[in-house]
């Protein structure tokens, strides 16, 4: 399969006023993102995620490196005209209509007039907004001008999808309507590399990911690869069993209306506390193994550094 993106040896630092030297914020960045793939960029705060998509995009200029987009030159117009950005701040007129709003881009993009109309009706219904078609974009809630954004990103019918944070502060119900058009975007058969640091969107919707802390990918691949698929302890739900009793076979985490949680960690054990259980005639409510997830990777990987 192609490289949709491919980013080789990235170098950027920036001169700093205050100490009087300059501050590396990328350390020699390297990955690959195939076509047809979501791709998810995990970072805390300042790893140098934003950084990154700025170089690419050619808002700014590494220090050293390449880049290639669609295996063009990152910097050529036919490598740009063929790419959708929504920053993680978008700032747009705020008295112009949804409709009024993408109009304004189609013509920005040279879309032929005939289109334009189709186009825009096209595009809010693909981010739920044709509803919202004649509101002003200053009523707009911020899941509102996230999918705004996003249809913008997408007027030009980009292969390579660029979204920095596009699920930041955005409530559950938001979240989900942005990682469903993400989907749907990879299911039309275009690469979406996704910035974020929201790791319960990512492990749900990406393919393969990177990990960047302090300007360096420290880890990169297949979720399945990178998570291990070993048992790191069992939780389960039980009612009709005093809580005394339960501390032999684990920690008893929290109690509620009689029923308490208990986790697990020796294996042995959760067979022996269902034995009680049947014996007790003691009620289990829930069972569930706990695997390692993509929270524990990225949290492991940043306290090593």
């Amino acid at each position: 399969m192609e490289n949709a993106l491919k980013i080789t040896g990235l170098f950027k630092s920036f001169k700093s006023e205050f100490l009087r030297k300059n501050i590396e914020i990328l350390k020699g960045i390297s990955l690959s993102v195939k076509e047809g793939e979501i791709f998810g960029y995990l970072g805390p705060n300042g790893a140098g995620k934003t950084t990154t998509l700025k170089c690419i995009l050619g808002l700014i200029f590494p220090d050293k490196g390449k880049i290639e987009i669609l295996r063009l030159p990152y910097l050529s117009l036919k490598a740009k005209a063929r790419i959708g950005f929504l920053p993680e701040n978008p700032y747009f007129y705020d008295y112009l209509t949804a409709s009024e709003f993408l109009r304004f881009y189609c013509q920005l993009h040279q879309i032929k007039k005939a289109d334009i109309e189709e186009k825009t009706s096209t595009l809010l219904s693909l981010v739920g907004l044709e509803k919202s078609s004649s509101l002003q974009l200053r009523k707009f809630s911020k899941g509102m001008l996230q999918r705004i954004g996003l249809a913008q990103a997408l007027l030009n019918e980009p292969e390579l999808v660029l979204l920095d944070e596009p699920l930041g502060g955005l409530d559950p119900l938001g979240r989900k309507e942005i990682r469903d058009i993400i989907v749907r975007l990879k299911d039309e058969g275009k690469t979406v590399f996704l910035s974020s640091h929201i790791l319960q969107d990512i492990e749900m919707v990406c393919d393969r990911v990177a990990i960047i802390v302090s300007g360096q990918i420290i880890n990169q691949g297949r979720l399945y690869d990178l998570i291990s698929q070993k048992i790191l302890f069992t939780e389960t739900t039980i009612s009709g069993i005093k809580e005394e009793e339960l501390k032999r076979y684990g920690e008893c985490v929290s109690s509620y209306g009689g029923r308490t949680l208990v986790k697990i960690t020796d294996e042995k054990k959760v067979e022996k506390i269902l034995e009680l259980a049947h014996r007790k005639k003691a009620e289990i409510h829930s069972l569930v193994p706990r695997t390692e997830s993509l929270e524990d990777l990225f949290v492991g990987t940043v306290k090593q550094e």
